[in-house]
């Protein structure tokens, strides 16, 4: 009796709060606030960590450019830009799979194997002497990497309402341009420190970091709960809530096996489509800034030993306005005009440095660029997020979405040649048109998703019970704006 009552106060919610797919800000008991602030407490920090090594493993070859990499390694011409290409052609290809292995078992040792797996890659290209060596191991670190980040956006979305995923999805975005001004502090450290024990400055860039990343790896392989329903951190009473979270959340009915069906239904929805190229846009300009940033500073007339140390502040400030703008889409409940302005802080940037060579604008710009790339990323992989159902097509989604963004590093790491130094033009001006055309699929976004809401509506005010679809496509589902 007093178990059934728990669950009658659990489940009253539902009667009080909006629909939870509107993306307004649902009513929570105190039970419910006290098991999602454990998350908030055990396994969103980690969640973090992982995204801010992963990508600080990522971009160091950046700074380690600026000191001595291509010389040490027999590069020349465009091979530091294949090497960064070979990356992401593994990155994209490994990616969905990775995200079904979480979905299938667990992120705890799925995203705990491939951590440490990347950190000895990582530790690993410290002691390389060729162009070969260094692209094995770009290959491999891109296999290892390529799950990580749309997998904890699906585990975000298993465990929060979707009015309050904006602001963790925001946290990993924080980390990554956090994973900068990290990078950049380190790298300037170890510059300064220069060579030790016969080994390159840079060479330790890869090795400190690599082990740094192998620690974290085995505390998450201990610490990260396999399901969110069954996290060691939760009491009995505290699982039996979010199994009851999960079902109001997610309230259609899900293949507990893997489902071809759902796969179909994600590569043929137009919204997934649009989000993708939108993403595939805007991250040229992502990655191009996250691998180029100091090569862009030093081509701006800073030294090597600048380049690493002025990039902190402007990825402080990239977290902070990341930070700010998901805080206002969540607070407001809106998605789509919270991104608006971050393409256009980037477009201003980059037109900024196309236009003039000036070395003070173009730091300034630097700030601008920063601002609004991280940002935009943030707010549209929630919003994709908070309108598929039912999980194995927001998974495939969501991979598929971020597979696509990723293969835009591919094109941002061939537009800045060593021939253009030392303004870059060419690279400034795709991202800036990068920015543009994404800024347009945002629009198509919006008026896609208030087409269908038109269509339900017109179809409930004829007094129609269902329309024979399933998932974010029936009736009952309404879309965040």
């Amino acid at each position: 009796m007093e178990a059934a009552e728990k669950q009658s106060e659990l489940k009253m919610p539902l009667e009080q709060e909006l629909d939870r797919n509107s993306g307004e800000m649902n009513d929570l008991t105190e039970v419910e606030k006290k098991v999602l602030s454990k998350f908030d407490k055990f396994v969103m920090p980690q969640m973090a960590l992982l995204v801010l090594f992963a990508y600080l493993d990522r971009t160091n070859i950046g700074n380690a450019r600026v000191f001595g990499f291509e010389e040490d390694t027999g590069m020349h011409g465009t091979q530091f830009n294949d090497v960064s290409m070979y990356f992401y052609i593994s990155y994209v290809v490994f990616e969905t799979p990775w995200v079904l292995a979480v979905k299938k078992f667990g992120p705890g040792r799925v995203l705990a194997i491939a951590i440490i797996s990347w950190s000895f890659i990582t530790l690993g290209t410290g002691f390389v002497h060729s162009y070969g060596q260094v692209i094995a191991c770009r290959v491999l670190l891109g296999f290892f990497e390529a799950g990580l980040f749309p997998s904890l956006t699906f585990v975000v979305s298993q465990i929060y309402p979707p009015a309050s995923q904006g602001k963790r999805v925001a946290v990993l975005y924080v980390s990554i341009a956090l994973s900068g001004a990290l990078g950049g502090l380190i790298a300037y450290g170890i510059q300064s420190m220069g060579a030790r024990h016969g080994l390159s400055a840079w060479r330790w860039l890869f090795i400190i970091e690599g082990a740094i990343s192998l620690v974290i790896g085995a505390v998450c392989w201990l610490s990260l709960p396999t399901s969110p329903q069954t996290a060691w951190f939760l009491s009995e009473e505290e699982k039996s809530t979010m199994i009851l979270i999960k079902e109001r959340n997610h309230p259609f009915k899900e293949t507990e096996g893997f489902s071809w069906k759902q796969v179909v239904m994600a590569l043929t929805d137009p919204l997934v489509w649009l989000a993708s190229v939108s993403l595939f846009c805007a991250s040229i300009a992502l990655f191009g800034f996250g691998t180029f940033l100091p090569t862009l500073l030093k081509g701006l007339d800073y030294t090597s030993l600048q380049a690493n140390y002025l990039s902190i502040p402007v990825y402080v400030l990239a977290s902070i306005l990341t930070a700010a703008t998901t805080y206002v889409s969540d607070r407001l409940n809106r998605r789509a005009i919270c991104l608006i302005h971050s393409p256009l802080l980037v477009i201003v940037g980059y037109a900024i440095v196309v236009g003039t060579g000036h070395k003070a604008a173009g730091f300034f710009a630097m700030f601008l660029v920063g601002g609004g790339v991280y940002s935009f990323n943030t707010v549209l992989v929630t919003w994709v997020s908070n309108n598929m159902q039912p999980d194995y097509k927001r998974s495939v989604a969501i991979s598929m979405l971020i597979s696509l963004a990723n293969a835009s590093g591919m094109a941002a790491s061939q537009i800045y040649p060593i021939r253009d130094a030392p303004r870059y033009v060419m690279g400034n001006a795709i991202s800036l048109g990068g920015e543009v055309l994404a800024l347009v699929c945002v629009g198509l976004i919006y008026a896609l998703l208030k087409y269908r809401m038109r269509q339900k509506e017109k179809l409930i005010a004829e007094g129609k019970d269902t329309n024979g679809r399933e998932g974010d496509q029936s009736l009952e589902f309404k879309y965040v704006f």
